[in-house]
């Protein structure tokens, strides 16, 4: 792609496309959080968007600049649905955990998209509201604004890289996921006290916690540590 976007008053297109949808951002994100939750980053192409919205590929730089405008747009998309019907309650430690718990809900539940877009700034709205209302829940809570800014940078890596990591294994082939999986049986199951014993004490606890995300239990210690600050 390159860069030539129409400005948005200018971008409905007075045709619709083969599939009879009239073409617009809306209807590109959706089409495109299908096509890679299915196909994979691949998928993020001019050419198979465009097949896929039964459009010619050209209009899309109506639109976007190039594909990682869009892959910003798809990034911002996940930010705007982890916000999507929260409120906030008024306790700094709910809040935060249920937003940290709805980033990395919402990621899980696209593995692909989540794998080419945790890591990426979209300076777009749904990002900045978030950035905005993280910011205001620390503040809020009293933490000063070096601290608020400090905790704000470790949660939200904290959310990020937790969904990258459990999406990973997520949008591994099914043979391999399960694989990975029966390891912890095959080989520490059978590691002996003698040369392996805090595995083979531990054992039964382990293989069924490490079947779970790491990542709602590292989200109660970032925020016992922030408490603790506060009180501090």
């Amino acid at each position: 792609m390159v860069e030539r976007v129409v400005p948005e008053g200018q971008r409905r297109r007075r045709r619709p496309t083969k599939h009879g949808a009239v073409l617009s951002e809306r209807l590109i994100i959706e089409t495109a959080l299908r096509l890679v939750a299915r196909h994979g980053a691949e998928a993020l192409s001019v050419r198979r968007l465009g097949t896929a919205l039964g459009a010619d590929p050209s209009s899309l730089y109506r639109y976007f600049r190039n594909t990682d405008d869009l892959l910003l747009a798809l990034a911002d998309e996940f930010v705007g649905r982890a916000q999507q019907g929260w409120r906030p309650s008024g306790d700094w430690r709910a809040d935060l955990r249920e937003m940290g718990l709805r980033i990395h809900a919402v990621y899980l539940a696209n593995p692909q998209v989540a794998l080419l877009a945790a890591h990426r700034t979209t300076g777009r709205a749904h990002e900045t509201a978030a950035v905005e209302t993280i910011l205001g829940i620390l503040r809020g809570a009293g933490f000063p604004d070096p601290v608020a800014v400090r905790l704000y940078h470790a949660f939200v890596d904290q959310a990020l890289a937790f969904a990258a990591l459990d999406a990973a294994a997520l949008a591994l082939p099914a043979p391999a996921r399960e694989a990975d999986e029966a390891v912890w049986l095959a080989a520490y199951g059978k590691l002996p006290p003698d040369t392996h014993p805090n595995v083979a004490a531990t054992f039964p606890l382990l293989a069924a916690d490490m079947r779970d995300s790491g990542y709602p239990f590292a989200l109660e210690l970032m925020l016992d540590a922030a408490e603790a600050r506060l009180r501090g």
